[in-house]
């Protein structure tokens, strides 16, 4: 079935994208694999999602989901082409070769090991295509003791160190509340995937494997955790909303809610201490510097507390933007669809959905000013372009009838 074409709000196409030409193989599932694919769809590449013949890729169905897909889904697989194919049968795995020879990129994210079953190894792929670039996500990596281990994005935010962090002193670690550990993954997988298509073309590279592990991921944005244990044997620990060793830096309580103050820089501080009525501790010498205020950040935190405490979250973001201090409300989904900020920058799209229905979606990061990136396809329905994609692969259309009467395709 050919897709409809696409109108979507705030999303006019330059020409040519930043990532025009380029052809990418999704063969991941759920989130870190297919995340790096939708960043690198929403920029320009032509990315074709190889999915599971019957159910496809389960997050079609996890989640809220309308006319029978998740919402989740028409986000994550936005300017994808999807093909069916069970990879079981060799049939399969010799169309998915044929469809990786011509590829720039493929990215993958199941247990290591199993393009290997389906004799598809970096290995036999680069023998067709010396220039393709592998990108492969797993939980613990395609080498060390934990490689066959099974992980999910949860277990990496564990092991990365994350989860260690995110709770109240003595309290059971809570998640982020987003599967952030994939994201992290399929974000540091796009880098790798465009440092691996610079080195091909500038220096003349051929194609290589990039091995994205979740936790690894996750621990390379653990700023001074190791370094502070290797200098000092200090374990930071579970602070809640603080930021240990810098302050102020915490969520205060209001009359109707909470309010992020991040009153840490030098003069930042003076100016809020003037706004809360206490010109005592912005004079005091001791305070003038990040470490004096970290010795008496619980008196500092008082401080702040009562003062918030007596005002509305409005009021509070009012005076203390007047005062240039950065603060900030604990925003919901609500908050966010509502707010004009978001709005002005073309952070919240309108796309219709192939079900027929328009449906308001998160825009696009980076925000590049000569190509930015794009919402050209909704995300497609399962096999939607399974014909077109093998007819362009050199199927003719008396062999595609005969794979999808065996299954092999759908």
């Amino acid at each position: 079935m050919k897709p409809e074409q696409d109108t979507v709000q705030g999303s006019a196409a330059p020409t040519p994208a930043a990532l025009a030409g380029v052809r990418v193989i999704e063969m991941g599932q759920l989130i870190a694999g297919p995340f790096c694919g939708k960043t690198l769809g929403e920029f320009g590449a032509d990315v074709v999602k190889i999915e599971a013949v019957g159910a496809g890729d389960p997050l079609r169905n996890w989640r809220l989901i309308k006319e029978g897909t998740s919402v989740w889904w028409q986000v994550q697989s936005r300017n994808k082409k999807s093909v069916a194919l069970d990879l079981r049968q060799a049939e399969a795995q010799d169309i998915a070769r044929r469809l990786i020879a011509e590829a720039d990129v493929l990215i993958e994210n199941f247990r290591p090991g199993t393009l290997e079953g389906w004799g598809l190894s970096p290995e036999a792929l680069h023998a067709l295509n010396p220039g393709l670039v592998i990108l492969r996500i797993s939980g613990y990596g395609q080498t060390g003791p934990y490689r066959d281990l099974p992980g999910f994005g949860v277990i990496g935010e564990a092991m990365g160190g994350l989860r260690h962090l995110t709770a109240e002193p003595g309290r059971v670690p809570v998640r982020v509340g987003v599967s952030i550990g994939d994201t992290l993954a399929a974000l540091h997988g796009a880098i790798g995937v465009m440092m691996a298509l610079y080195h091909r073309k500038v220096n003349g590279g051929a194609g290589q494997v990039i091995d994205v592990a979740l936790h690894e991921a996750v621990f390379n944005c653990m700023e001074s955790l190791i370094p502070e244990y290797s200098a000092f044997g200090a374990v930071r620990e579970a602070a809640g909303s603080a930021l240990p060793g810098i302050a102020p830096s915490n969520a205060y309580p209001c009359q109707d809610g909470w309010v992020l103050v991040a009153g840490n820089g030098d003069s930042i501080f003076k100016r809020l201490m003037a706004t809360i009525g206490r010109q005592d501790l912005a004079d005091d010498p001791q305070l003038a510097d990040n470490a004096g205020r970290v010795a008496r950040v619980a008196e500092i935190d008082a401080a702040i507390g009562r003062w918030t405490a007596e005002r509305t979250v409005a009021q509070v973001m009012e005076l203390l933007a007047a005062a240039r201090v950065p603060a900030g409300k604990v925003y919901t989904a609500k908050d966010i669809a509502e707010d004009p900020h978001y709005q002005a920058r073309d952070m919240l799209l309108t796309q219709r959905t192939r079900d027929g229905y328009e449906l308001q979606v998160p825009g696009i990061v980076p925000k590049l000013s000569a190509t930015p990136g794009t919402i050209r396809t909704s995300a497609p329905r399962l096999g939607d372009d399974t014909d077109a994609v093998l007819a362009e692969a050199g199927l003719t259309a008396e062999q595609i009838a005969l794979l999808r009467s065996k299954g092999v395709i759908q």
